[in-house]
């Protein structure tokens, strides 16, 4: 399969990554183990609040902070709770093994696509990723399969080689903090082949957009379904002014998570549900809980979106 067509068996899957694709966080309780009744309770929040894909064991998930058991938990309360109210789009990755089983239990599930979380290795060649992802999707052929690309150095063709050999790969979260990069990546790999995901969140979206892109990655979401809403709709509308008002409205919040090289990207969400009463605000290492000293400011943040 080449050039810009695609496999028509996945037209709902890529239906839903043309969306908000919400990254949900997993609250733990006192003990430190995976609060569910909390995690079902905040998938319904966000159901409730109009979220049609759900990404588990996502960064936002603390999905490396995860063992295989409890990642396998996190799929299953998701998709137990989502029922016929979401697509599920399950994240897996690590050794090729570990990330087979997973997509494989995926299928189990009743989940339609799986997100491959970029490669960690320190060693990672061109055809090596191509052939990582190739034998993930082989093993799955029946899902649609999202590679997550936070490499900058992975030229477009690449992943054109991918398709070519695995026509199940639909979509791409693209993570590489560089629209210009993006805009020709996408065009390099086939604009009109694959749906694209801009993958860094509500503070990329307008400019990938701009290029390409037709859905958005969230964890503000977890906090605040409607604001993440409200941009989708401006850049559906090709209202990019609608959307550089949401985008200055989240703008301290996302700044906030990016501090120091993202190290509160989940700790500063989780912070944000903390102070509603939604749930606790523990991270796992090797994320930190926020100092008091800057609790209030996220608490403010969050009070003054009406949520």
């Amino acid at each position: 399969m080449t050039g810009t067509a695609f496999d028509t068996r996945f037209e709902s899957q890529r239906a839903a990554l043309a969306d908000v694709v919400a990254i949900p966080v997993t609250p733990f309780a006192e003990d430190g183990r995976i609060d569910q009744d909390t995690h079902r309770a905040l998938l319904r929040r966000l159901l409730d609040g109009g979220v049609t894909t759900l990404t588990p064991c996502g960064n936002t998930g603390e999905f490396y902070a995860l063992t295989a058991p409890e990642r396998r938990l996190v799929a299953e309360l998701t998709v137990e709770e989502a029922g016929d109210r979401a697509s599920i789009l399950v994240g897996v990755g690590h050794d090729v093994p570990t990330a087979v089983a997973s997509a494989r239990h995926a299928r189990e599930l009743g989940a339609r696509m799986i997100m491959v979380h970029q490669p960690v290795h320190p060693y990672v060649s061109q055809a090596g990723w191509v052939d990582y992802h190739c034998a993930i999707a082989e093993a799955v052929p029946e899902l649609g399969v999202v590679p997550y690309i936070r490499n900058a150095q992975l030229p477009g063709a690449r992943l054109a080689e991918l398709a070519d050999a695995c026509p199940n790969v639909i979509g791409v979260k693209y993570a590489v903090p560089d629209a210009a990069r993006f805009a020709a990546f996408a065009r390099d790999a086939g604009l009109d082949r694959f749906v694209w995901v801009a993958g860094l969140a509500e503070p990329y979206a307008p400019s990938y957009f701009s290029a390409g892109a037709t859905g958005f990655t969230s964890g503000l979401v977890n906090v605040a379904p409607a604001v993440s809403q409200n941009m989708l709709q401006a850049l559906r509308a090709g209202d990019y002014p609608a959307a550089m008002k949401v985008w200055e409205q989240i703008r301290r919040f996302e700044e906030l998570r990016a501090e120091g090289g993202s190290a509160n990207n989940v700790t500063v969400v989780k912070e944000a549900l903390a102070s509603l009463g939604l749930c606790r605000r523990d991270v796992r290492p090797p994320s930190k809980p926020l100092p008091e000293s800057e609790r209030a400011e996220v608490a403010a943040i969050t009070a003054g979106w009406s949520i």
